[in-house]
This record gives C-alpha cells, structure tokens and sequence, in this order.
C-alpha cells in the first residue's frame, strides 16, 4: 500500500508535460488543429522529439517527455494512428508562424521543394516501395521505404551567413495512385502554400527533375525556378498575329541546342553571393519560350559561366521575368539549403526513427518530426538565440577553432536543455529519479561531442 501511494504521489505533478513557456507561446499556435485531449500529447509528444537523446521512436519520444511512467504508449501510438486531426492544417499554420517571424512582410517568400527517401522494412508498411536514392551504396541507386516531396521556406538568419530551410510542406509518394507523380505533389503543395499565404509573392525553386506539364497555368504570385535540362527544347517568342484566318501562332521558330545558343549569347560579368561567397561570373539571359514545360508561358534562360572559358557550365530557367541574372542564380544555388535541412532532420532530429505501419500513422509521423525541427529552429531565431551560445560550444570543443556560427546542432542542443531544465524545475515535491539523471547527463555529453 505504502509503494501504490508513492508512486500515486510521484506520478501526480507529472502527468502533463512540462513546457517551458518560451516554447509553449509556439506550440499554442496549433492549439485549433488538435482537440482537448490530443493538444497535451501534440506538446508531450513535440518536447520529447527534442529532448530524446536515443532513438526518437514514439515511446522514445513518450520516455523523452518524462511521462512513460504516468501514460500509457497506447496515448502516444494513437496521436498518430487514430486521432482525428490534419496534417494539412498542422502544415499550414507552421507555413504561417515561420513566415511571420521570420520572413520580412515586404519580402517574396522563397521556397525550395526536394524529395527524399526514409527507409523503412516490412510488407505491410503503408506506402512503402522501391524509390531512387542517391544516397545508396552501389551502382544501384535504389531504396526501400516512404518517398516523401518536401517543400521548406527558405530564410535568412541574422546570425548564420547561409540560408536555412525549415520544412513546412509534406506529400507522401505512393505508387500506382493519383499521387505517384512527384511534380504533381510538389505543384499542390505549392498551391496549399499559396492558399495559406495570400498576398504573398512564392518564389519555388526545385532542381532539374521538378520540370513537366504539370506546372503550366500557375498562378500569377507563383515563379518557378529549376535547372534547365540539356537536351531542352526552346522556341523563340511567338510572332504578332498577322490578321489572317484562324488560329495564331502558340510559338516562334525552334531554337537551337543549349550549346549553340551558349556560343550566341552575350556575357557579361556579374557578382553574386552563393555558398557563403562572393565571386564573380559571367552569365547571359535569354527570353524564349520551354514550350513542353510551361506552354506559351515566356521565361528566361540563364546561362552561367564559372569555370569554363567557352560554353556554359549550368543553364537555369525561370518563370520570373523580373529578376535579374545574380538573382535567379542566387536563388537557385539556396535550394541547396533542402538538403541540408533533410540531413539534419535525419541525422539530428531523429525524423525517421518512428516504426509506424498503419496509414494515417505513416502519413503523420514523419511530417510531425519534420514541423517540430522547424519549429525548434523558429525558437532559436526567436528566443533562443545568444551573442554567447558559440563562445560556449567552443569551450567545450576548443578543438572547433574557427566555429564562428551556431549550427543546427548547437540550437536543438539548447531547446533541449531549456526543456530539461523545465522538467526539474516543476512544482513536484517528489526526488529526482535515476532515469532523469541518466536523460540529464546523456543531453550535455551530446552537447560535448
């Protein structure tokens, strides 16, 4: 009787989940996406994401948030599997909250879509196929698990020199259905995007295999940016209706092939800042048409020369017919930021871990992990952030000598440890465990590394 009443005692003050109020003000935010039973395990669940330091399974995410012991796993495997709440919306609102902190209200929205594979086993995983992944061992670039399109926005951080992407987008590919096209996904949840930011200017850039059909009669706020694909065919504008019978010319005459248009062009040297330099190159547009992509649709071609003395060494186009040339090639060299963010949700977040199989579990889980990084690095921008923080992680590593800049790594770090420290600061007059003690020492010796 005595071990029931203590353990009824030790269990009272943490049946909810600790949130420290910095934190809470972002997750608030999605307060009408969840009900009132599922909102304390969207915050429980979103906490223990973060503060996990092994792997982010969902009970793994339950024993991170400090309450495996007062709820039960079925509480957390049912957030994903059997409630009733939307993605979409959780989509939408973070698409919403990142462009309000982070993105100046005069400004273009810049977004950046990629598609990835996160590996997974098992027949009867929901979903789960063969896809391309380049990131296989072998001549055979293939994988087995979920291909999901994602679409981040990408942004600029006064402390970082480098554009930072943050996930807010997610269309899970599934074969032999209406949504087996990756490009068709990638144009919806463009349009989503469109939707939840009215008003607002996108700006999509994507690499080469983001190029189709599927993209003609987008909408006027939308430009496309991707790389032009070498065997393209391009055809001059379409000449002046003549005033005779019958249908007008739709386009002009065949151009020729990239090669010979490079050698016709005339470049001009242009300074830019990509990759966190600046350097000088010589680029040169041309105005045309890429009739089996975007139809009687004018973009601009660019032609940029870097290393080679002749030719061109990647051509871009773009439905913007207003930027310039440094513009359209500094927006495209920022799509590199999708990849990055892809690998740090992986490799650091632990996006991915979760062993879900059922649909709407599958469907949920891998963009919960994806919001909850960008929200985390939304808290770092927003009230995490310290003149201090690298000083700090140079301490600790005198080894990093020329660190100068926080790292992903470094902001979930710290979230980590304010949600830690909000754990052992709640009203609970119960001792500290050793397990606590164990999640405590694992969070700083992963700071340490």
């Amino acid at each position: 009787m005595a071990r029931s009443e203590e353990k009824s005692r030790r269990g009272a003050g943490r049946d909810q989940p600790a949130v420290p109020s910095s934190l809470e003000e972002l997750l608030a935010e999605f307060r009408g996406c969840y009900s009132a039973w599922t909102f304390p395990v969207f915050m429980a669940l979103a906490c223990g994401l973060v503060t996990q330091s092994a792997r982010r399974t969902v009970c793994g995410m339950l024993v991170g948030a400090g309450l495996s012991q007062s709820w039960s796993h079925h509480r957390a495997h049912r957030f994903f599997s059997h409630a009733h709440w939307s993605m979409e919306e959780v989509s939408c609102v973070a698409a919403r909250l990142v462009v309000r902190l982070l993105v100046p209200a005069d400004a273009a929205v810049s977004v950046a879509i990629d598609d990835t594979l996160f590996h997974r086993r098992g027949p009867k995983v929901h979903a789960a196929s063969w896809f391309h992944d380049g990131s296989a061992v072998g001549k055979a670039k293939v994988g087995y698990g979920n291909n999901w399109v994602i679409l981040a926005i990408v942004v600029r951080l006064g402390f970082l020199d480098r554009p930072i992407a943050l996930p807010v987008g997610f269309a899970l590919v599934r074969k032999h259905s209406d949504d087996s096209s990756r490009l068709a996904l990638a144009r919806r949840l463009v349009e989503a995007l469109s939707v939840a930011l009215p008003g607002r200017t996108i700006h999509v850039v994507a690499d080469s295999a983001y190029a189709g059909k599927v993209l003609r009669g987008l909408k006027g706020s939308v430009t496309w940016t991707t790389r032009l694909r070498s065997n393209a065919s391009l055809y001059d504008l379409a000449p002046p209706r003549t005033g005779r019978r019958g249908r007008p010319r739709l386009k002009g005459n065949k151009l020729g092939s990239l090669a010979a248009l490079a050698t016709s062009v005339a470049f001009a040297p242009t300074t830019l800042t990509r990759y966190g330099t600046t350097a000088t190159v010589s680029t040169a547009v041309l105005r045309c048409l890429w009739y089996g992509v975007f139809g009687p649709q004018q973009v601009r071609v660019v032609f940029v020369r870097d290393r080679s003395k002749s030719g061109y060494d990647i051509a871009l186009v773009t439905t913007d017919l207003d930027a310039t040339a440094a513009q359209v090639v500094e927006r495209y060299a920022a799509r590199w930021s999708i990849e990055v963010a892809i690998e740090d949700a992986k490799q650091l977040g632990g996006v991915g871990q979760a062993r879900n199989r059922l649909k709407r579990a599958v469907e949920r889980t891998v963009p919960f992990g994806l919001v909850v990084n960008t929200l985390a690095i939304c808290w770092y921008a927003t009230a995490g952030h310290d003149g201090h923080d690298v000083e700090a992680v140079r301490a600790l590593a005198p080894w990093y000598r020329q660190k100068a800049q926080p790292s992903v790594l470094d902001m979930l770090a710290k979230l980590r440890r304010v949600i830690i420290a909000a754990q052992f600061r709640r009203p609970d007059p119960a001792p500290v465990t050793p397990q606590e003690i164990c999640v405590i020492r694992l969070a700083w010796e992963d700071v340490s590394v």
